[in-house]
């Protein structure tokens, strides 16, 4: 029987879902530079996200990590705008409803930290993932908000919290 649970973060969880972001973007071959494969921040998770209006989300199977995703201030966003970060899963974990899962529980929690809207940005042929964000309520904007760092998004949506 597996077990899957949605959890916070914990310090120990950093080498494993760096493991997990990297092994996204290599097995769907996704760009490496101008995307979350190249933050600085990947190797730490924990701390990224341990800190005031912020927070993040891993899934495990059976003791593993095999998912993630978080929601912290829009970089140089001027409104009360959170973004949705770093949610990606593994092959396995995928097509279960757990990503959908997952935007629900950053959503509650963007509301719960006092965001007014919530941000994203994605690859193009990620389309499962904007379907899915569509879904929650998502709408495509024909500009980046923020300053991410993430060139090779030129996907953005947002919602209305």
């Amino acid at each position: 029987m597996t077990d899957i649970r949605i959890r916070e973060i914990q310090s120990k969880d950093n080498e494993q879902i760096a493991a997990v972001i990297r092994e996204v973007f290599i097995s769907d071959n996704y760009p490496k530079t101008g995307t979350a494969f190249a933050d600085k921040q990947l190797d730490f998770m924990f701390e990224t996200y341990d800190k005031p209006k912020a927070v993040y989300f891993v899934v495990e199977e059976n003791g593993k990590i095999i998912g993630g995703a978080g929601v912290s201030q829009l970089e140089n966003a001027a409104e009360n705008i959170c973004e949705l970060q770093k949610m990606y899963f593994l092959q396995r974990a995928r097509g279960k409803g757990i990503g959908f899962q997952m935007i629900q529980k950053c959503l509650g929690a963007a509301t719960q930290l006092g965001f007014e809207k919530c941000y994203l940005e994605t690859l193009p042929e990620m389309i499962i993932a904007q379907h899915l964000y569509k879904k929650s309520g998502f709408e495509y904007l024909c500009e980046p908000m923020g300053n991410t760092g993430h060139s090779m998004c030129p996907v953005w949506m947002l919602k209305n919290l």
